[in-house]
């Protein structure tokens, strides 16, 4: 598994601050981290501006929840999304904030929106992700068993487990994310054979 690594000092400000950009800044505002595809930490950034179109890569983790009988764990993402309101997604998908470990932003990201704690998240893949606004590294990680889920209505609409032939007939249907489509078939058989 690839790890951020980040520099001794902070790492400088991106895009890098003028006089009338840093009147206008966010005290409040969450960064994260800019990075090469090797995980190395060149910068940060507001959440707002790597989602504006510029497109500084910064990493994301994924957790893929699968069950015994071969279910998967999904969550429906809220109307008041702006990235792909109202479709179904991966379990878990969340930022990594600056400073934070890609094992710290999964655990904090799973617990804020499906209330898991105790489980055993295994590595599959990395891979860079661009769409019309954002460009992201993601970190999948998946975790196997009988888990007691509590999705939070305050980061999803709903969360349920959809069979593989469920998620077959309804893909290219506009259901699902397009990350979810294109990663589901990037892991699929890694997933299977957690099994």
């Amino acid at each position: 598994m690839m790890e951020l690594i980040y520099p001794f000092d902070l790492a400088p400000l991106v895009p890098q601050p003028t006089a009338e950009t840093m009147s206008k800044r966010n005290p409040f505002a969450e960064y994260l981290p800019v990075v090469e595809p090797n995980g190395m930490v060149t910068g940060r950034s507001p959440r707002d501006y790597c989602h504006s179109g510029a497109k500084p890569l910064h990493p994301v983790v994924h957790l893929h929840v699968v069950d015994r009988f071969s279910r998967i764990y999904l969550q429906k993402r809220p109307m008041t999304k702006a990235i792909q309101p109202g479709k179904w997604d991966t379990a878990v998908g969340g930022h990594v904030s600056y400073g934070e470990t890609l094992l710290e932003a999964l655990l904090r990201e799973t617990f804020e929106e499906i209330g898991l704690r105790e489980f055993h998240p295994v590595f599959l893949k990395d891979y860079v992700f661009e769409s019309e606004v954002e460009r992201e590294l993601v970190n999948i990680f998946a975790a196997v068993g009988s888990f007691d889920l509590k999705p939070n209505p305050d980061e999803l609409e709903q969360g349920r487990w959809w069979t593989l032939e469920e998620i077959d007939a309804n893909l290219g249907k506009g259901i699902f994310t397009p990350n979810f489509e294109s990663e589901f078939d990037m892991i699929r058989q890694s997933l299977l054979a957690l099994l």
